[in-house]
């Protein structure tokens, strides 16, 4: 998750919240002339003009603002449900970036806005509660691919891959325990619908966030975030650059898909000589051979364990890394495909000119009847890779949730 997804899904929940427990707010009813209707918006400042707003809403619809003279506007610490405890603001202490809650007099089909009153979360205290969110994710989160499900005991058996081995992992849940499912079209947490302990199945890819055991092979669970998202290597057939589908066969199973590209999708084309030293990398690894630099210093490690509190501080912060390993070899362990990609130039999809029989590493969504999968990440020049390694894809993509852990090392946590 990045971090506009974050402060976009923390202020909306708070802003929600608010709304429903605060008195004055009215359900959106028509007026006596059929023309206005009472209602509220959500969304972000893009532009201000006197008392003039430019709002962005969740949905990307985009919604003219006029602040009236009388209107009070009023300041939500995030996480903060009561607005008796909102500070005053003047008008001049709006800012783009600045997500609000208007609620007012909606005209033209909503597209005009006349607000009678003004809830803000402000840009920096929103990314203070996302840094917080993504350290708490980070330090206390656990994710991998679901193995099976005892609704009985509550329990949720997952396995962490890695290029040599796999860890089982028990998921303890509770009556108290929040499920999300994502939405099979999107990997934005915002996006995901609640969910329950019974709608978990096997193959689902499961992140959680809870209270670890000292071993690190138990988890009890505060909250769960489940979807489908497959991963696979797979050679192009064709290009669309035009509406941005790509038809690839799949490697494996040697079927035929489309998987489309969007403007959140993340494009990489994996340099030559980076292909190479990492293809290198793996094969020592699948060798059991520590693929560490001259020099380094190695402590033993279990793969897919689990890092300490330090570990996890020193990965965030991009340190305890030999960087003169192309950014991917982490100290005492492999070589880290993930961190190697956060050190990549994002690309488009004309940067990475693909052609006919190239092979690509894909992340997508699940999709939906009738309509292609949307590509999370999506990586060329990964021949070498593959030449090395065919089944070790698996364990090499980067999981589309990090809420709030670093998407390189928080993947195998």
């Amino acid at each position: 998750m990045n971090r506009e997804s974050i402060v976009r899904l923390i202020a909306t929940i708070a802003l929600s919240v608010a709304a429903a427990t605060f008195p004055c707010t009215a359900i959106a009813q028509t007026s006596d002339s059929g023309q206005a209707t009472i209602a509220k918006r959500i969304g972000t400042i893009k532009a201000i003009d006197g008392s003039n707003l430019n709002l962005a809403t969740s949905s990307g619809a985009e919604v003219a603002v006029t602040i009236q003279p009388t209107a009070r506007i009023l300041r939500l610490a995030p996480g903060d449900t009561d607005l008796k405890n909102a500070t005053p603001l003047q008008m001049g202490e709006l800012q783009t970036g600045d997500t609000i809650r208007v609620r007012g007099t909606a005209s033209d089909g909503g597209k005009t806005f006349s607000a009678l009153e003004v809830i803000v979360i402000t840009r920096a205290a929103v990314a203070a509660a996302g840094d917080q969110l993504r350290q708490e994710w980070q330090k206390r989160g656990m994710g991998g691919r679901v193995e099976s499900v005892d609704v009985s005991t509550g329990d949720v058996n997952i396995t962490i891959p890695s290029l040599t081995s796999r860890k089982t992992v028990v998921i303890h849940t509770n009556k108290s325990t929040v499920v999300h499912r994502y939405a099979p079209d999107s990997p934005k947490p915002e996006d995901a619908k609640p969910s329950t302990l019974q709608e978990i199945r096997p193959g689902d890819q499961l992140r959680a966030r809870g209270d670890r055991n000292p071993e690190g092979n138990e988890l009890t669970a505060e909250e769960i975030y489940v979807g489908v998202f497959p991963q696979f290597a797979a050679t192009v057939k064709s290009v669309d650059a035009t509406s941005g589908i790509l038809s690839v066969q799949d490697l494996v199973t040697k079927k035929t898909m489309q998987v489309k590209v969007t403007s959140d999708s993340q494009l990489h084309k994996v340099p030559q000589e980076m292909a190479q030293m990492f293809a290198m990398g793996l094969k020592r690894a699948m060798q059991g051979t520590p693929a560490t630099a001259p020099g380094t210093a190695t402590t033993p490690s279990q793969p897919g364990a689990p890092p300490s509190s330090a570990q996890s501080d020193s990965h965030a912060n991009g340190q305890g890394w030999d960087r003169g390993n192309g950014g991917g070899m982490r100290q005492g362990g492999p070589f880290d495909f993930q961190r190697m990609l956060s050190r990549m130039p994002p690309a488009t999809l004309a940067d990475l000119n693909l052609q006919k029989g190239d092979a690509v590493m894909i992340l997508a969504t699940e999709g939906t009847p009738g309509s292609p999968s949307i590509a999370i990440t999506l990586l060329s020049g990964v021949e070498p890779i593959l030449q090395a390694a065919p089944s070790a894809s698996q364990a090499m993509m980067l999981t589309p949730w990090t809420l709030g852990g670093a998407p390189a090392a928080d993947a195998s946590q």
